[in-house]
């Protein structure tokens, strides 16, 4: 079990836990916090409950209710603090280091790593993008999708100055089609479904064939963004 990283140091972050939290044991917080975790990810945010959570962290449901004003709060909890996760593992990534088409390669490992290192946290991620969540879009303090767009667009906008890509491409559109291919991949190790439907669509399993997988991804989008295709 992978145990979230200390991010009490986020004084900014939006806090969906009571103050009585902060003031039990580190060990205390984190098996509640493990046990919320492997809940969650295990039954989704709907079919998960509270008291179940609290009898496998060994607390009184009371003592959980003094922590978190609701299950949706304890959610909420733990969303933040995967989206803080995979937020660290993309700023973890030099925009400096190459060029657009070494740091999408990057971008594509480090989605592999986050996928295969916090397996629970993907399938959290996963489930708080249905629709059927829609709900808590709002109320998130880690704004995942402008973070990655802005990476996105200032990596475009450099290709475009050392014109390694086709400078009339629209850089939001590319953005946007970037994203939806790194997170397609990325559920690829999460999902039997997103893992199935690659297999179906190219024959490749992410868990045999991922190396191929990146290889294949960064080819088309090098075609794609060349100018090669004018």
């Amino acid at each position: 079990m992978n145990t979230i990283p200390n991010t009490n140091d986020n004084k900014d972050k939006t806090k969906f836990y009571k103050e009585t939290f902060e003031k039990i044991s580190e060990e205390r917080k984190q098996k509640i916090i493990n046990e919320a975790i492997k809940e969650f990810a295990e039954n989704g945010y709907n079919a998960s409950n509270i008291n179940t959570i609290a009898k496998k962290a060994e607390i009184s449901i009371g003592s959980m209710y003094s922590y978190f004003a609701s299950k949706e709060d304890l959610f909420l909890t733990i969303v933040d603090e995967c989206f803080h996760v995979l937020e660290s593992v993309l700023y973890s990534i030099n925009l400096e280091d190459g060029n657009i088409f070494d740091i999408l390669e990057n971008l594509l490992r480090a989605s592999r790593y986050y996928a295969i290192k916090y397996p629970e946290f993907n399938q959290i991620y996963l489930d708080v993008t249905t629709q059927a969540l829609s709900k808590f879009s709002n109320k998130l303090s880690h704004k995942l999708e402008e973070i990655t767009a802005n990476k996105y667009m200032e990596i475009i906008t450099r290709a475009k100055e050392q014109k390694l890509i086709d400078i009339n491409i629209d850089d939001k559109i590319v953005s946007f089609c970037i994203d939806n291919l790194i997170l397609m991949f990325q559920f690829s190790y999460t999902s039997d479904y997103y893992r199935e439907r690659m297999k179906i669509f190219t024959g490749y399993d992410t868990n045999k064939d991922d190396e191929k997988v990146i290889k294949e991804i960064l080819k088309f989008i090098k075609k794609a963004l060349s100018y090669k295709n004018q």
